[in-house]
Order: structure tokens, then sequence, then C-alpha cells
């Protein structure tokens, strides 16, 4: 459901610009020949984003490819008006074989027993399911191996020839294209080297594909491959880095920023103790703050003790545990502090700036998992030209 922002019950929410989201995309295009495409990459609700909203905008901006975890959320783009190609890199159960050919959504292929499956359930269903070969060039993960030790190309020779499956594209990953040590820049070269080879063994055997594609947001920014026609942005697309490695490396723009409110403000003596277990206990007069979010909307455990949020412009730390809806801060140096005031979990705030990878690495983790983890109780607030355009509330939908 959409409504208007004075509709939102301010409580915790993400703030997304959609501003940005061009910003970024010029971006990356310009790390790329003119001739390669752009598939977005928007499972995982487009990384906590909102995949309708996020999608919407794509498709405004000239986007037409894009890339999901599973069947649920392909279905997910249909449903919201999405009439783009839609790439599964994930697993489709066989048996969705019908439903794949009737919404036009490209299967990734990843081994030949799969391929006999998709296949043989296409055929009884009679219809003819578009896919993309997943290579393993050493990601290790899903795929056709194929490395210094393996080649797969005999094996998808023969799978190309089974029925009812149109291998329109061939794609890999690589695995540490975020880290530049010369270990880790070898690896890399080693599997675009094992890639390239492996399309140009099948195009010498007469197998072409519309679709080539093995850079991620990484391998956009830092791993050029002139035999690849299509090129998968994700993190850096959301204005996020690959990794530390790449700050600075690209001109981006976070789009998402986290909010929140204080709740009410205290004053305890030396002695007072704070939130579950007891860990923190004052030792000196404080001011402490409660703020309405916690771990289940996906601010993590980790934190506790730990972390620190924005007030003010100032930095305000957290005490204690942080609780499954709520958290407690140390607002002694903030005397302006009072309820209803606005709190930055991560973002601007006034002059100030707290980075959602700083969060990440008080919690012990990385950016991917922070706005990924975002719930759906927090309600989406996008912004164009500094304005409220759209606000999602999943609970109210």
């Amino acid at each position: 459901m959409s409504f208007r922002l004075d509709k939102l019950l301010k409580r915790t929410w993400a703030e997304i610009n959609l501003d940005y989201l061009e910003y970024n995309i010029n971006s990356l295009r310009g790390c790329l020949p003119k001739s390669t495409d752009l598939m977005a990459i928007v499972k995982a609700d487009a990384y906590g984003h909102g995949d309708k909203a996020i999608v919407t905008e794509l498709c405004r901006l000239g986007i037409r490819f894009f890339g999901v975890s599973n069947l649920e959320e392909a279905l997910s783009l249909r449903n919201a008006g999405a009439d783009g190609d839609i790439l599964i890199l994930g697993v489709t159960p066989a048996e969705y074989a019908d439903i794949l050919a009737e919404q036009n959504i490209s299967q990734s292929v990843f081994c030949t027993e799969y391929a006999e499956k998709l296949s043989q359930a296409a055929a009884a269903a009679g219809v003819t399911v578009k896919c993309h070969l997943k290579i393993d060039t050493g990601m290790g993960r899903i795929g056709f191996i194929n490395q210094s030790d393996s080649d797969a190309t005999q094996e998808i020779l023969s799978v190309c020839k089974l029925p009812n499956l149109s291998f329109e594209g061939i794609f890999s990953h690589f695995s540490v294209a975020d880290e530049l040590s010369s270990e880790s820049l070898d690896y890399t070269d080693a599997q675009q080297n094992a890639f390239n080879s492996l399309v140009q063994r099948l195009q010498e055997s007469g197998i072409r594909f519309r679709y080539i594609h093995l850079q991620n947001s990484a391998g956009i920014i830092r791993h050029p491959n002139p035999l690849c026609n299509l090129a998968r942005m994700g993190i850096s697309m959301y204005g996020l880095s690959p990794s530390g490695d790449f700050n600075d490396m690209l001109p981006i723009k976070p789009l998402m920023e986290l909010k929140t409110i204080v709740t009410m403000v205290k004053e305890v003596p030396p002695g007072r103790s704070v939130s579950y277990g007891r860990n923190f206990i004052s030792e000196h007069p404080m001011r402490i703050a409660t703020v309405p979010i916690g771990y289940a909307d996906g601010y993590h455990r980790a934190l506790s003790g730990r972390g620190k949020m924005l007030l003010h412009g100032k930095p305000a730390n957290i005490l204690g545990k942080v609780c499954m809806d709520q958290l407690m801060l140390d607002v002694t140096d903030i005397p302006e502090a009072k309820a209803g005031d606005i709190v930055t979990v991560f973002g601007h705030s006034e002059d100030s700036f707290l980075s959602v990878d700083e969060v990440a690495s008080l919690a012990n983790t990385i950016h991917y998992e922070i706005i990924c983890d975002i719930s759906k109780r927090v309600p989406r607030v996008y912004l164009r030209g500094g304005k409220t355009v759209e606000v999602v509330d999943y609970l109210r939908r």
C-alpha cells in the first residue's frame, strides 16, 4: 500500500533516494563499452531497497534485464508489471518449467542432471524454457565445472542438444574480484581466462549465445572483458562499494538511509542497569534515550554495547543489549536530545555521516548483510528531488 508521508507511522523507516540510482547507473555505464548492456540484480527485495519500486524506477531509466534468486522473486517482478528479461540465478524445481515459459523467465542451468530434468518437464508441458548456462570457474557454488584442471566443453555440447531448452546465455561469477591483493587478482584473471576459453571453444563448435556475462560490480569497475556483452550490476548500483578496496574508485552515492526516533529521554543515577542481562551499569549520572528499533527490524544484536547512531549530528553510543524492538543510547553529551527527535541509524545527520560500512564493521559483518536484513516492518520511503514520491509499508499492503 502506498500513502502520504503524513500517514507514515514514524517509528523506524528507510529513506531511499531514487536520484542516486540514476547517478550510480551512469557511473557504472561509464566503465563499460557502449556495446555492453546492464543487468540489474534485484534479488533479496532489491538488497532491501524494495524490488517493485526499484524495478519500476529501473524500467524508467531504460534497464530491461533483471537478475533474481528464485521463481518467487521473478513472479513478484512480473506481478509488479516488469516486462523485461528476468534471469533466475539460482535453482527452480523442474516441475515449474511451464510457469517459466509462460512468464517468459530465463532459468540458470548448472549441471547435466538438472538440465535433463528441466528438459523433460518442459517437453511434458509442451513448452520451451529459455536458459543461461552457469559455469563454475572457481566460485565453487553451482555450475558446470570449468577450471584449470577441468573442461566442461563436451558436457555442455551434450546439454545444448536437449529438447525444449533454448540456451540464450552463458555466465560465471567471480569469487574475489572485490579484493586487490596480488593473489586475488591472479585468481580473478584465472577465472576470467577459464570462462573466455570455454566460450570460445563452444563458439568454435557452433554454439553461440545471445548473452555472455561474467562481471559483477567489482568486475565492471576493475576487470574489463571485451567478450562479454552483458554485465551484472549489484551492490554498486545501490551506492555501496564492493569492498573497502574499492572505496573512492567509482563515484557512487548510497541510496538508503535508515532513520528512527527518540521515544523517551531519562536521567539515571550511578549504579543503574540498562537492558537485558545487566551488561551495562552506569558509573555516573547519565541521560539515556530509548529508540524503537531492534533486531526484529534488522538491527543486529551484535551491535550491543558497540554500535552508535547520530542525533543532532552527534554520535550516541548504544548502551547494553539491543532488544527485539528497542535499544538505548547514551545522550549525556547531547543535551538537546528529546522525545520525537529523528535518529540516524546510518546516513546523514546535519553535517555528520555514518556509513553502513561502519555499522557493518562494528557488527563484524558486511554491508550487504546490514541492508538485506532490514525487515519488512520497516517502511520504505522513496525520494526524488528531495521530495517523497512513494511510501511502501509492507505490513499495510
